[in-house]
């Protein structure tokens, strides 16, 4: 059975991001996967300091969650980032989480993760496509570093109200028709 696993990053429950990946994953569970999400507004994680331990094999030495979500990252075998664009990036929350992937760095933890898929979800208020290109980029350089292919991507323009995407009847049946496919494509690799 494929596990796929989602992220939250918007601070905001019940709004753009969290309608987008939730339906995602309604999606792929009912394609037969497991799934689980991660809203990173109730997780306690902290910043990376750059100290490397995790690169020498020890465990990351912040006291926080990320210890119990290294191995639901590791048993995945695809991840949905979903955040909405802050100042042309990701949201903080999301990029506290991103920069926890050093461990990932490690050449002993980087096959935990290379080769898997990975679908990113960007809604947001303006409605010019240039906005979310530097949050795209920002995944993909990510991705690509970590060997980590992405399949699906879902850019959503001109979303301002929370909760407003609910309206797009279109926009949520391809979200959950890209849950659809990831399951498929994560069972086929199994």
């Amino acid at each position: 059975m494929a596990r796929i696993l989602g992220i939250v990053g918007s601070p905001r429950r019940h709004g753009n991001t969290d309608i987008l990946v939730s339906r995602i994953m309604e999606g792929a569970a009912e394609a037969g996967a497991h799934v689980n999400t991660l809203f990173l507004a109730d997780i306690n994680i902290r910043e990376c300091d750059g100290c490397h331990l995790c690169w020498k094999g020890d465990h990351c030495p912040k006291a926080d969650d990320m210890a119990g979500i290294f191995p639901q990252i590791i048993s995945a075998d695809v991840l949905v980032f979903g955040t909405p664009v802050y100042w042309y990036a990701p949201t903080g929350l999301m990029k506290l989480f991103i920069d926890r992937f050093v461990f990932f760095n490690s050449p002993g933890h980087r096959t935990w993760v290379a080769g898997k898929s990975a679908a990113i979800v960007i809604p947001y208020e303006e409605t010019n496509p240039e906005t979310a290109r530097p949050v795209v980029e920002f995944f993909q350089k990510c991705f690509d570093y970590l060997q980590i292919r992405l399949a699906a991507r879902l850019i959503v323009p001109g979303v301002t109200e929370r909760g407003e995407v609910g309206r797009k009847t279109d926009v949520l049946q391809e979200a959950f028709n890209i849950g659809r496919s990831l399951a498929g494509r994560a069972a086929r690799h199994e």
